[in-house]
């Protein structure tokens, strides 16, 4: 019988190569059940206080870690430890130690991330994420891991890319207006993860602008225009707060960032259900 392990991935940065590295990991285990809990942007004791709290109440939690701080670093270490709870930075040995743990030995499988079947699935959610951008095949929404909206120029097509090479089928939807929301999200607003994205009107501006005048588009005077963009902004909060979906906002956010926030909010809208 198998025992399904709870991971926890502790990243002080987006997450992205603790992510790929357990991505190798696991693939080396034929027989290992899991539930993965990723932890991004973990800069503080509170923080890690918290996660063990969380991880202290599953049966059998492992924690791997990738922080640069070594007071940080020592602090999860030694709380993990006190907790009897397993405990990795990404720089030890892991096969070892997993192999130690879960009691199989390594496949030893040379790239083994790149499995046909992770393979197939990050193929697949790209293809539906490019088939459902910018508001394309509404009809199946239902069928979206993640669905992103916002108004023009809020880092919706690039963040849905990312989310689709990390597996994630991403329907992401234009904000116009209240009407522009396709019926099935506000029948079913919380049927789905709905996420979102808004900016700071000023940097809204801006990126309008260099975006007009590399394309060399025409567009009408209210896609610049701070007040319309004011109106614009505080009307898609207003259409956020009504159904209740968690906002994202990527004034200061790389697409990584946004990326690793979404996927939080994912994670624990699946754990609730």
């Amino acid at each position: 019988m198998n025992i399904k392990h709870d991971i926890y991935l502790i990243s002080d940065s987006t997450g992205e190569t603790i992510d790929r590295i357990f991505l190798a990991l696991k693939a080396q285990f034929l027989n290992f059940k899991y539930s993965n809990h990723q932890f991004s942007f973990t800069r503080t004791e509170n923080q890690i206080q918290k996660i063990l709290e969380m991880a202290n109440k599953q049966k059998k939690p492992i924690i791997l870690y990738t922080i640069v701080d070594d007071k940080l670093a020592k602090y999860l270490e030694e709380k993990s430890k006190k907790y009897n709870i397993p405990c990795f930075s990404i720089l030890g040995d892991l096969i070892l130690n997993f192999s130690k743990l879960l009691k199989q030995r390594a496949s030893h499988i040379q790239s083994g991330q790149h499995t046909l079947e992770e393979h197939d699935k990050r193929i697949e959610a790209i293809q539906f994420t490019m088939n459902h951008d910018d508001g394309n095949m509404v009809q199946d929404l239902e069928k979206s891991d993640i669905i992103l909206l916002g108004v023009s120029r809020t880092s919706k097509t690039p963040t849905s890319i990312y989310l689709a090479n990390k597996g994630f089928k991403t329907s992401n939807i234009p904000l116009i207006n209240e009407n522009s929301i396709p019926d099935f999200l506000k029948k079913k607003p919380k049927l789905k993860c709905v996420i979102g994205l808004t900016v700071e009107p000023g940097r809204l501006v801006d990126v309008r602008k260099n975006r007009m005048t590399a394309l060399k588009e025409e567009h009408g005077t209210d896609y610049t225009n701070i007040e319309k963009i004011e109106t614009e902004t505080i009307k898609a909060k207003e259409t956020f707060k009504k159904y209740q979906w968690p906002v994202i906002d990527v004034t200061r956010k790389s697409v990584e960032e946004i990326a690793a926030s979404i996927i939080k909010i994912y994670e624990i809208k699946n754990q609730n259900v």
